[in-house]
């Protein structure tokens, strides 16, 4: 199964990122979202974060002009027909999900393997939208996805050998480390974090320390290259609590109970540092 295009569903911070580091190995690679703005706004984060590079001296001008070459963009699923890999990076909703796998399903080649880059949501509750459930895993990437090295690779019971052996082999090519989860709520990486993540919001939330001394802590104490509050306004205040909800309601283990705080604050819309404010406030 040689993967030489993909497609990436979506392009906020993960999709944007995923399709930059597939780009950056020489992947002819095809953006897809919504609307015209959307899509503009993605692509401009790519084309920010590569310039970026460019000037600290990290990234060659020539590898950012070959990266930009190999992306394109589109509004329609459509146009994705031809793809070996279509990775999915929308929103935390298992219906919208399912919606966007299904109409893929459609119009897509039957040798096209479909992946989502879920944080929580069931792969197999996915690939049931589909007809292709052999040719549907999880390909959790971390954020932000250029600089982290991590891929977890989400494998239900009705993936194929030939399926997970072409995603491994794809994110080992991209210049990432891969480990492998069963098909649970939270894989690996939420499943310990998120009980870590909660406890902190607890500890603000009962007035133990302020935030600072919580994320200094953990930073100094514990050799953490970022505080858990730090690491919630980066992650996502919403997206962090959709996966404790995720959790929560699988397990019915309070310590995946998301803290009134934590709840109260994304209903107010303090989502982190996407929107510019959290448990700290960013300028934009």
């Amino acid at each position: 199964m040689p993967i030489q295009k993909v497609a990436v569903i979506g392009c906020g911070l993960m999709g944007s990122g995923i399709a930059q580091v597939c780009a950056q190995k020489g992947i002819p690679t095809i953006v897809r979202e919504i609307n015209d703005e959307a899509l503009k706004k993605g692509l401009d984060r790519i084309r920010n974060f590569l310039a970026e590079g460019v000037k600290r001296g990290k990234v060659p001008q020539a590898q950012m002009d070959q990266t930009l070459a190999n992306l394109s963009g589109t509004t329609s699923l459509a146009e994705l027909k031809d793809c070996d890999l279509i990775i999915e990076a929308v929103v935390e909703n298992l219906d919208e999900k399912r919606k966007v796998f299904a109409e893929l399903d459609r119009v897509c080649k039957a040798s096209t393997i479909f992946a989502s880059n879920t944080s929580s949501i069931s792969i197999t509750a996915q690939a049931a939208a589909t007809k292709r459930m052999d040719r549907f895993i999880g390909l959790h990437f971390m954020n932000p996805v250029p600089i982290m090295k991590l891929v977890e690779i989400v494998r239900p019971e009705v993936t194929s050998n030939e399926t997970y052996a072409a995603a491994k082999t794809f994110a080992e090519s991209l210049g990432k480390v891969t480990v492998t989860a069963k098909d649970t709520p939270g894989f690996i990486v939420n499943l310990l974090l998120v009980p870590y993540i909660c406890e902190a919001v607890r500890a603000l939330e009962g007035g133990l320390a302020t935030k600072e001394d919580i994320d200094t802590a953990m930073e100094l104490g514990c050799n953490m290259p970022m505080g858990p509050l730090k690491l919630l306004d980066f992650v996502g205040l919403d997206t962090t609590l959709y996966i404790m909800d995720t959790l929560f309601s699988e397990f019915r283990d309070p310590k995946y109970a998301a803290p009134p705080l934590l709840r109260r604050m994304v209903t107010a819309g303090f989502n982190g540092k996407k929107v510019g404010r959290g448990f700290y406030e960013y300028t934009k």
